[in-house]
């Protein structure tokens, strides 16, 4: 027999024999089985049939052990097929050890097991995770649903939408009940935008009347002349086309093009001829330029009777000298009229001086704070002659206090010459 036989003869000797009659049997914990009869062969070569039989049993194992190891195969697959390789085996009319091969299947039978219970812990932990993001789904798209982000909020539901149905199912009361909360916020939501962006296209249909108008008067109003009531009434129509709200996109453009180009026209109207005008005015400005030098030269006023006199001719000659350029108006103005408030400071100043009815209030205040003075000195004298140094040093202060004042009266009824 040939070496490479001879593991296969060995295993043969020890797991079974071959009958007179060409039976061939197997050896089993129970006893000896009959598996099959070839009485045209030799003893050996009956054997060697059946050992041959086992080595494919032992193969097919080999190959579940292994799918089974790496996890292949489905829990209830690798039962099934655990099932089918162990009736073959328990059966089999093979010579071999097959009291090994069902060991093996057993410890097989206990892996699948663990596989089992892991594939169900982990299916769990899916479940719990999957019913976590579907709780937070739902809330988040019932949050959507009260808010208005008309913009973003679709696309947000179709993104939410896109991750529930990327989820495992949860058991059947679980998963309705937390379906029906998200599919009733995108409902309602959906609901909600539509109403709003009808409202919205009725807001712009309602602006789109009040700002074809508005454009329409804006046109008829580009070639006035009436410089200062048109430019008011432009910024009267601009409030009034802010105020509108938004029409619908394309017209709104459209809309605006033609009210602008009108402002345009009007105001660039307005502006040329203003410039003339002022290039016209550049002389005048010239000659008040020069009276304010002559005005200027008046301060300080030395001489209130003869300053008045100067300032009364040079006003007349600068009313005379007309409009300036308007950026130049307030600068003029504001010098011109600076000039004439000292000269009328310092003869408001003079009258009041003058006025016999203040000089003779400050006089009287002066008589009056001297008549208590002299009062307050006395009862002071009959206080320390009676020997009462409190009431005395009390006196003697208010005395001096109205000294102080009298000092004060005494410079203002000075002011009046008096």
């Amino acid at each position: 027999m040939p070496a490479a036989r001879q593991p296969e003869a060995e295993d043969g000797a020890r797991w079974g024999r071959v009958g007179d009659d060409g039976t061939v049997y197997v050896r089993t914990a129970d006893g000896e089985r009959a598996v099959g009869q070839m009485p045209d062969v030799t003893p050996a070569e009956a054997l060697d049939f059946f050992v041959r039989r086992f080595a494919d049993l032992v193969f097919e194992v080999e190959l579940l052990e292994r799918r089974i190891g790496a996890g292949t195969l489905g829990t209830e697959e690798s039962s099934a097929s655990l099932k089918q390789v162990r009736s073959t085996i328990h059966d089999a009319h093979a010579v071999g050890d097959l009291a090994g091969l069902e060991a093996r299947l057993e410890a097989l039978t206990g892996v699948v097991g663990q596989q089992r219970e892991r594939r169900r812990r982990e299916r769990a932990r899916r479940q719990a995770a999957a019913k976590t993001d579907k709780e937070r789904i739902a809330a988040e798209a019932e949050t959507l649903a009260d808010g208005s982000d008309w913009r973003n909020g679709a696309n947000r539901l179709r993104q939410l939408l896109d991750e529930w149905k990327a989820l495992p199912r949860l058991d059947k009361a679980d998963d309705d009940a937390l379906w029906r909360r998200f599919s009733t916020a995108r409902t309602t939501y959906t609901r909600r935008r539509k109403a709003h962006f009808a409202e919205l296209n009725e807001q712009r249909d309602s602006a789109r009347v009040v700002k074809e108008r508005l454009a329409a008067e804006a046109e008829s109003l580009a070639e006035s002349t009436e410089w200062g009531a048109t430019a008011g009434r432009y910024r009267e129509l601009m409030r009034q086309w802010k105020a509108a709200g938004p029409a619908p996109k394309g017209v709104d453009d459209e809309l605006w093009k033609r009210f602008r180009t009108a402002q345009d026209s009007f105001f660039g109207a307005r502006d040329r001829t203003n410039a003339e005008i002022d290039r016209e005015f550049a002389a005048n400005a010239e000659t008040k330029e020069a009276l304010l030098a002559e005005a200027e030269a008046l301060l300080p006023v030395t001489d209130l009777r003869a300053a008045k006199e100067s300032f009364r001719s040079i006003a007349e000659r600068w009313d005379a000298a007309g409009k300036v350029p308007r950026e130049r108006v307030r600068d003029l103005e504001n010098r011109m009229r600076a000039v004439e408030q000292a000269i009328r400071g310092l003869e408001d100043d003079q009258w009041h001086r003058s006025n016999p009815e203040a000089r003779a209030r400050a006089a009287a205040t002066v008589a009056q704070l001297q008549t208590s003075i002299a009062d307050l000195e006395a009862r002071r004298d009959r206080a320390l002659a009676a020997g009462d140094e409190a009431k005395a040093t009390e006196h003697a202060a208010a005395a001096e206090t109205r000294r102080s004042w009298l000092t004060e009266a005494q410079r203002a009824l000075e002011e009046f010459g008096g």
